[in-house]
């Protein structure tokens, strides 16, 4: 056995360093998020204006604007506040979403982040002035708020990014 081969099987050598968050999963993860959520809020905005679509049990396609926050809190003229919270959520969630080395807390933090943008263009976007816009809303499961593909983003997102954060879940 030379000692090219001795070498080779070692273990002496540190371990590599773990690497940072994939950014290229946590933007395409949002970018998928963004679009499938902007493709069905056009749907709705297209299909619902005068009808209410009954799916299966109580779940129905029903469209609504939210101009409140998550859940409809908030109400009237507090558009432009929640739409520079989302931003400043966004900033936060960049800056913090450094942390995750696991390709699930990329994935997560993919989805809270698309789940956010996809509302947060809908505030800067379908109103007249600067974040004055109403989110659409249709997913009505009528027990709980009426709701959308960003806010499953969002909520999905966030409980992974708990479990990752509770459970320091390996790259």
């Amino acid at each position: 056995m030379d000692s090219v081969d001795a070498d080779a099987g070692s273990d002496d050598r540190p371990p590599p360093p773990r690497g940072r968050v994939s950014l290229p999963l946590v933007l395409g993860t949002a970018a998928v998020v963004l679009a499938i959520d902007q493709l069905t809020k056009w749907w709705a905005l297209e299909r619902l204006q005068t009808e209410t679509i009954d799916v299966i049990w109580t779940l129905r396609f029903n469209l609504t604007f939210n101009e409140g926050a998550a859940f409809s809190f908030g109400g009237d003229g507090y558009g432009p506040f929640i739409g520079i919270a989302a931003l400043v959520v966004v900033g936060v969630l960049l800056w913090t979403g450094r942390q995750f080395q696991s390709k699930l807390g990329a994935f997560a933090l993919g989805l809270v982040l698309g789940g956010a943008l996809g509302n947060l263009a809908d505030r800067a976007f379908r109103g007249d002035g600067l974040f004055d816009g109403a989110v659409v809303d249709f997913i009505d499961v009528q027990w709980w708020p009426v709701w959308n593909v960003a806010d499953m983003g969002v909520v999905v997102g966030a409980i992974l990014l708990a479990y990752v954060g509770i459970f320091r879940e390996p790259g």
